[in-house]
C-alpha cells in the first residue's frame, strides 16, 4: 500500500472509530452496525459478508466487542498499525468521559435530569441492536444458505428458549463452521 495512502486511511479509520466510539452508547452491539454502515456501506472498504466474518472474530474473542471489533477491521484495513490506531480511537473517548464521570460521580448519581436520560437511552439501545440483530440475520437469510439458517435457527433455540450459555453456544457454531469447511473442501478436491 503507497504511503499517502495507508497515511490517508489511517486517519480515516482513527476520526471514524474516534466518532464511533464516542457517540455510541450501550455497549458493543450498538457499534457494530454503526461500523457496518460506515466501513462497508459508507466507504466500501470491506465487503458485507467480510463484515461479519469480522464482528463474529471479535464476538467470539475475550473483551470488549466494540475494541475487538476495531482491531479486526483496523488490521484488515491497514496491518497492525491499523489495529493499532483503532484500538486507540476506540478507548480514548470512554477513557476521558469515565474519567470526567468519576470525578463528579457524587453530582451526577442523585440528579434527576442524567437519570431520566439515561434510561430513555437504553430505549434507543434496545431498537439499534434489534436493527443490528435483523440486518445480520437478513444477510444470513438472503444468503439461502439451509446449512447456515440450520445453524442459525438452532443457535437461536439453544440460547434463548434452553438459555445455554452463549458461549457454548458460539464454540458450537465455530466447531460447525470447520467440520462444515474441512467437508466442502474435501469434495472439492474429488
Amino acid at each position: 500500500m503507497e504511503s499517502k495512502q495507508k497515511k490517508r486511511i489511517l486517519g480515516k479509520l482513527f476520526w471514524s472509530t474516534l466518532y464511533l466510539s464516542a457517540f455510541t452508547f450501550g455497549g458493543g452491539y450498538v457499534i457494530v452496525t454503526l461500523m457496518k454502515k460506515k466501513f462497508v456501506d459508507e466507504y466500501g472498504w470491506i465487503e458485507e459478508n467480510e463484515m461479519l466474518d469480522l464482528i463474529a472474530i471479535a464476538q467470539s474473542s475475550p473483551g470488549a466487542i466494540a475494541v475487538n471489533g476495531a482491531i479486526v477491521v483496523g488490521y484488515k484495513l491497514a496491518g497492525m498499525i491499523g489495529a493499532l490506531t483503532a484500538i486507540f480511537a476506540t478507548i480514548l473517548p470512554p477513557f476521558l468521559i469515565i474519567s470526567l464521570i468519576s470525578v463528579f460521580y457524587n453530582a451526577f448519581r442523585d440528579n434527576f435530569l442524567v437519570s431520566q436520560m439515561l434510561e430513555g437511552m437504553q430505549a434507543g439501545v434496545g431498537a439499534v441492536i434489534a436493527a443490528v440483530v435483523y440486518e445480520m440475520g437478513a444477510g444470513i437469510v438472503h444468503g439461502k444458505n439451509p446449512m447456515s439458517l440450520l445453524i442459525m435457527a438452532g443457535a437461536f433455540v439453544a440460547a434463548c428458549i434452553f438459555g445455554v450459555n452463549v458461549v457454548y453456544v458460539v464454540i458450537v457454531c465455530g466447531l460447525i463452521g470447520v467440520v462444515r469447511t474441512v467437508l466442502e473442501k474435501r469434495r472439492a478436491k474429488e
